[in-house]
């Protein structure tokens, strides 16, 4: 089985920009991980087959943990930006600059692996649209009811690459 590692990052503190927290908490009890008692404790790399590691947003520091992996998915909020409730993308390493400097692409986290470390692991971006960004720790009715659907697509997604 391939070293899996899924990344969620958003904030959990603003309802729906939390999704992917939720996401991790669904994966967790899937894969017989401990739960953190609340997102301040995290989840954290543990070398284990499948890991999961929750942030508030992608930094560079991520290329270190991230080329330990033979795979990797991220898991994010959208905003509509894209058409559909849940956008699975496959990516590639590529840098993309922005002009906010504290936001980071996924594939410029993999576009930093593979230049420091000369890894370049299969992944997947997991986009849940998110309908409310209140400050709230609950998520929205409907995306919750995503968070499941895309949980259970990130599942299927580790289970094609353990074959």
């Amino acid at each position: 089985m391939p070293n899996i590692l899924i990344i969620g990052y958003g904030n959990p503190d603003r309802e729906d920009d939390g999704v992917a927290w939720h996401i991790l908490q669904l994966l967790a009890v899937h894969y017989g991980i401990q739960v953190p008692e609340n997102y301040l404790d995290g989840f954290y790399p543990e070398e284990r087959s499948i890991d999961l590691y929750s942030a508030l947003q992608l930094t560079p520091e991520m290329a270190d943990i991230i080329a330990n992996y033979d795979a990797v998915c991220f898991v994010d909020a959208h905003t509509g930006a894209v058409p559909e409730d849940i956008n699975i993308k496959q990516l590639e390493p590529g840098f993309q600059q922005n002009p906010f400097t504290h936001h980071m692409t996924p594939e410029t986290c993999l576009s930093i692996t593979q230049t420091l470390y000369k890894k370049t692991p299969v992944a997947l971006l997991v986009s849940v649209r998110g309908y409310s960004f209140q400050f709230s720790h609950d998520l929205s009715p409907v995306t919750r009811q995503l968070s499941e659907n895309a949980a259970a697509k990130i599942i299927d997604w580790v289970d094609i690459l353990s074959k």
